[in-house]
C-alpha cells in the first residue's frame, strides 16, 4: 500500500510540474504580448503624438470622395461596419509601417502608398465618370482597345474629381511635413502593426454578415456573398471600401488560383468545341436586317393567354410562329435572370455546382445575342423598370455586349410606384426615344414586371390597377364599394396590364413606320410558381413533374406566315433560332441547344434535377416515369446526350472557356 501511495504522489508531482510549466509558458507569452503592446502604445504616444491623424487624413479623404463620387450606385450595404473595418485595417498598416522605420525609410514608404493610391483614385474615378463602373484590373488585358479613348475620358471626367484630387494632394503634402523624426527602426512595432492589421482584416468580413449556403435568388444582395465572389465592381467597392477593393481586385485578377485545371475536363471541352458546323435551312435569313424586339414576360403563364386576359398577345401568338411545347428552365437562384442569361448567352445556370447566373459577369461570351447583332450594325439596348444594380444587370448586360441596360428608376424620378406598371416602359418618352432610334437597325430586349407578386389588391401592382379601374367606374357615375379581389383575379388583371404594354409597343411601331421592318419575340421567364394557392395551378397545368414549367414562346411580325411548332423547346433554343432567322453566321457547336426550326432538330428539354422531356417521354433519374414507350437503346442515347450537354454547359462556365 505504501508503495502504491508513493507512486501516486510521484505521479501527482510530475503532473503538477507539467501544469506549472505550461502555466509558466502561458504567463510568459501573456507578459510578452502586454510588453510589446505597451511598447507600441508608448511609441505612438512619444514618437507620433497627433501626427498619425495628419497622416491618416489623405487616406480618409480618398475613401470619402470615392463614396461621394460613387453615390449614384443605388446598392446599400447594411453591414457598413465591415467596410469601415477594412479601411481602418489598411490605414493602420500604411501609417504604422511608415512610423516603424527611420525617417528617410518611413517617409519613402509613406510616399509610395500615397502615390499608389492617388493614382488608383484618379484612375477609378475617371473610369467611373465615363462608364459608371469602377476600374477592374482585368481591363489591363484590353489596354490597346481602350487607349484611343483615354484622352476623351480624361477630358470628359467630372470636374469635381480633379478638385478632390488637388485637395488630397495638398493633404498629403501637409501630412508629409508632419511625419515625426524617428531615430531608429522599430521592428517589434512593425510586427505588432502587422498583427493588428491582420486581426482587424480577418474580423472585417465577419462584420459583413453570413453568406448564403444555398443558391438563392437574392444572393446578389448579400454583402458577404458580394465580397466572396467579388465579381460586381460597384457592389464590391461598396462592401469593401477603396483600399480593400484595390488589393482584393488585384489579388483575384492576378494571384488567386482558379483551381487546378482538370486535364480530362479541358480535353472534353476542346473536343466538344473542335468541330465547326455549317448551318442552313429554309428559314435561314428569313428576317435578315429586320429590327428585333424581344419581350421577356414576368410570370405570364400559358393559361393566361386568352382572348379575355391578353387579347393582343393571344392574337399575335396565333398569327405567328408558335412554339406549342415550350418550357422555361427554373431553379431557386433567380429564375427571371436565368431566362435572361439563357436567351442572351445560350447557356444556363450550372447544375453540378452552386453559382448564380448573374455571378458569371466576368466570363467571356463572344457569341452572345448582343455581340453578334452588334457585329451586324445593330444598336442593342435592354429595358426594364428596375435599377441596374438589381441582379447586377448593368454589369451583366455590358458584359454580354449591350450598348446599355436602361432602368426606369435609374433614368427618371417617380413619386409613386407607377414604374411597376408595364405601360410605363412605353409611355416614358426617354425610353421610347432609346427604343426606337430614328436611324439604323436596332435590337431591344424588354423585361416586363407587372406580373410579379403580390397578387393582392391592397398593395403592389394589383392595388394600382384596382384603384384605376375603380376610379373609372366612379367617373362613369357608379357607386363603388371596396371589394377584395381573389389571387386569381389579381393575376389575370396584372397579365392584362402587360398585354396593354404590348398594344402600346405595336402602336409605337406603327406610328414610326417601323412595323413592317420589325420582328417581335415574346416569351415568359418562368411559370407562375409565385402563386400562394398552388391548387390554382392544378386547374390549368400538369403539376405532377417538371412539365409544370410549360410557358409561352412565339415570334410575330406584321406579315409573318402562321406556323405551329410541336417540337419541345426551352429558353436555350431562342438564341440559335433567332441567329438563323436573321441569317447571322454562327457555329451551332458554340451553344447548348439547337435552332428549333431546323428539320433535323428532334426536340428535348432538361431540368435542374437532370430530368428531361422530349415530347414523347418524361424521364427522371434515367427512368421513364411518364409518356409513351421508348426503346432501351434510344433511352440510353438520350440519357447520354443530356449528360453530355449539361456537362458541356457547366464546364464551359466553370473554366470561362471562351476567354481561354
Amino acid at each position: 500500500m505504501a508503495s502504491k501511495n508513493k507512486k501516486k504522489k510521484l505521479s501527482h508531482s510530475k503532473e503538477n510540474k507539467r501544469v506549472n510549466k505550461k502555466e509558466s509558458k502561458i504567463e510568459t507569452i501573456k507578459n510578452n504580448i502586454i510588453k510589446y503592446f505597451n511598447t507600441f502604445i508608448n511609441f505612438i504616444k512619444k514618437e507620433c503624438r497627433s501626427y498619425y491623424i495628419w497622416m491618416a487624413l489623405p487616406f480618409i479623404l480618398i475613401d470619402v470622395f470615392i463614396i461621394i463620387f460613387g453615390s449614384s450606385i443605388s446598392y446599400t450595404n447594411k453591414h457598413f461596419f465591415g467596410t469601415i473595418l477594412f479601411s481602418l485595417s489598411w490605414m493602420i498598416l500604411f501609417i504604422g509601417t511608415s512610423l516603424s522605420f527611420k525617417e528617410k525609410i518611413g517617409k519613402t514608404i509613406y510616399c509610395i502608398f500615397g502615390v499608389l493610391f492617388l493614382s488608383l483614385f484618379l484612375l477609378n474615378n475617371v473610369y467611373y465618370s465615363m462608364t459608371k463602373t469602377f476600374f477592374d484590373f482585368n481591363l489591363l488585358e484590353s489596354t490597346s482597345e481602350g487607349a484611343p479613348y483615354i484622352v476623351d475620358a480624361i477630358k470628359n471626367c467630372n470636374i469635381f474629381v480633379y478638385v478632390a484630387f488637388v485637395i488630397i494632394i495638398i493633404a498629403f503634402i501637409k501630412a508629409f511635413k508632419k511625419i515625426p523624426k524617428v531615430e531608429n527602426n522599430n521592428y517589434k512595432c512593425a510586427l505588432i502593426i502587422f498583427c493588428v492589421f491582420l486581426c482587424i482584416h480577418l474580423i472585417a468580413p465577419l462584420a459583413l454578415g453570413k453568406a448564403n449556403k444555398e443558391l438563392t435568388w437574392s444572393s446578389w444582395r448579400n454583402p458577404r456573398n458580394i465580397y466572396n465572389s467579388f465579381n460586381d465592381n460597384n457592389k464590391s467597392m461598396k462592401v469593401s471600401g477603396f483600399y480593400e477593393y484595390c488589393f482584393r481586385n488585384f489579388y483575384i485578377t492576378f494571384i488567386k488560383s482558379q483551381g487546378a485545371l482538370n486535364e480530362e475536363e479541358i480535353a472534353f471541352l476542346d473536343e466538344a468545341y473542335s468541330e465547326v458546323i455549317e448551318h442552313k435551312n429554309k428559314y435561314t435569313g428569313k428576317f435578315k436586317d429586320k429590327n428585333l424586339v424581344i419581350v421577356q414576360l414576368e410570370g405570364t403563364d400559358s393559361w393566361l393567354f386568352s382572348k379575355n386576359d391578353t387579347p393582343n398577345m393571344y392574337k399575335m401568338m396565333n398569327e405567328g410562329i408558335k412554339f406549342n411545347n415550350h418550357y422555361s428552365y427554373y431553379n431557386g437562384g433567380g429564375s427571371t435572370f436565368n431566362s435572361e442569361f439563357a436567351v442572351n448567352t445560350g447557356f444556363i445556370t450550372p447544375l453540378s455546382y452552386t453559382r448564380n447566373a448573374y455571378s458569371f459577369n466576368k466570363n467571356a461570351f463572344p457569341n452572345s445575342l448582343a455581340h453578334l447583332f452588334k457585329n451586324q450594325g445593330y444598336s442593342v439596348n435592354a429595358f426594364h423598370m428596375n435599377t441596374g444594380e438589381y441582379y447586377s444587370r448593368t454589369v451583366n448586360y455590358k458584359n454580354w455586349g449591350y450598348d446599355k441596360y436602361n432602368g426606369l428608376i435609374d433614368i427618371d424620378t417617380y413619386n409613386d410606384e407607377r414604374y411597376k406598371l408595364d405601360r410605363e416602359l412605353m409611355l416614358n418618352e426617354k425610353f421610347v426615344d432609346l427604343m426606337f432610334p430614328s436611324e439604323g437597325k436596332f435590337l431591344d430586349y424588354i423585361i416586363a414586371y407587372s406580373g410579379h407578386v403580390p397578387f393582392d389588391n391592397t398593395r403592389g401592382v394589383c392595388k394600382m390597377l384596382y384603384d384605376e379601374d375603380t376610379q373609372k367606374r366612379i367617373d362613369s357615375g357608379e357607386e363603388v364599394e371596396f371589394r377584395e379581389m381573389s389571387e386569381e383575379e389579381c393575376i389575370r388583371r396584372q397579365a392584362k396590364e402587360t398585354d396593354y404594354m404590348i398594344e402600346l409597343l405595336v402602336n409605337h411601331l406603327k406610328t414610326k413606320n417601323l412595323l413592317d421592318d420589325t420582328i417581335i419575340v415574346i416569351f415568359t421567364d418562368h411559370y407562375l410558381y409565385t402563386v400562394e394557392d398552388k391548387t390554382l395551378l392544378d386547374k390549368y397545368k400538369n403539376t405532377s413533374n417538371n412539365l409544370i414549367n410549360n410557358t409561352p414562346w412565339f415570334i410575330w411580325s406584321n406579315n409573318i406566315t402562321k406556323t405551329n411548332v410541336k417540337k419541345v423547346t426551352s429558353q436555350l433554343n431562342i438564341l440559335p433560332t433567332l441567329l438563323n432567322l436573321y441569317g447571322i453566321e454562327y457555329n451551332p457547336n458554340n451553344y447548348i441547344a439547337e435552332d428549333a426550326l431546323d428539320p433535323k432538330y428532334e426536340g428535348i428539354v432538361f431540368f435542374s434535377d437532370y430530368s428531361w422531356y422530349d415530347g414523347n417521354v418524361y424521364v427522371d433519374s434515367g427512368v421513364v416515369t411518364n409518356g409513351k414507350k421508348i426503346s432501351e437503346e434510344k433511352l440510353e442515347e438520350k440519357n447520354q446526350y443530356i449528360t453530355y450537354i449539361t456537362r458541356k454547359n457547366d464546364l464551359t462556365l466553370k473554366y470561362n472557356y471562351f476567354k481561354k
